[in-house]
């Protein structure tokens, strides 16, 4: 078995990581993996609280429906880097959950378009609200020199990551519509 050079990753390989970085950079690059791993385990603890059969990639998908209002099967699968057929299942076994609709535009049948359901919007408000209480305890417990820096440099990285700051995103969850939507708006990318 071959040895890594990095401290992070090691036994998967002798070659650099494609991004060259400092040792601090790597260091930070290792703390945000440790703490991605805090939050996928707390997000999955609040679905099965909420709703034991909400996987973790339904429950994403549902909140880029809250990101980003109704969307296109293909527009989801694309944001959710799997495929079409997957995302039609994943939409499909939502739909039988009631948390999502499909609804098709009156000039095109053929785009089938992607909204929450209000049962859909309250699980990911809820859960998004547990985590951000857990996150809260885990903050008042520390201490932070700079919270506003600090908080910057996570924005920096969420906006980088193409998502939107907290702030943003309960916005958008308090001022969508829910379905069902007759005549879903169109994206930006409205052609199939």
């Amino acid at each position: 078995m071959t040895r890594s050079t990095s401290t992070h990753a090691p036994g998967l390989s002798t070659t650099p990581p494609p991004t060259a970085l400092s040792p601090a950079e790597d260091e930070v690059v290792g703390a945000l993996i440790a703490l991605s791993r805090v939050f996928v385990a707390e997000t999955a603890r609040s679905l099965s609280t909420l709703d034991e059969d909400v996987t973790l990639p339904q429950f994403r998908t549902l909140v880029v429906l809250v990101s980003r209002g109704p969307q296109r099967v293909v527009d989801l699968a694309q944001e959710l880097a799997v495929t079409s057929s997957t995302a039609v299942r994943m939409c499909n076994r939502l739909v039988r959950k009631g948390l999502v609709v499909r609804a098709e535009r009156p000039d095109d049948r053929r785009v089938a378009w992607i909204t929450l359901t209000t049962a859909g919007r309250q699980l990911v408000g809820e859960a998004t609200r547990r985590r951000r209480e857990l996150i809260a305890e885990l903050i008042a417990g520390l201490s932070l020199t700079r919270p506003l820096v600090f908080a910057s440099v996570l924005n920096a990285i969420v906006e980088a990551a193409g998502e939107v700051p907290d702030a943003e995103w309960w916005q958008r969850w308090r001022d969508m519509e829910v379905s069902p939507a007759s005549n879903p708006p169109p994206s930006a990318s409205a052609s199939a």
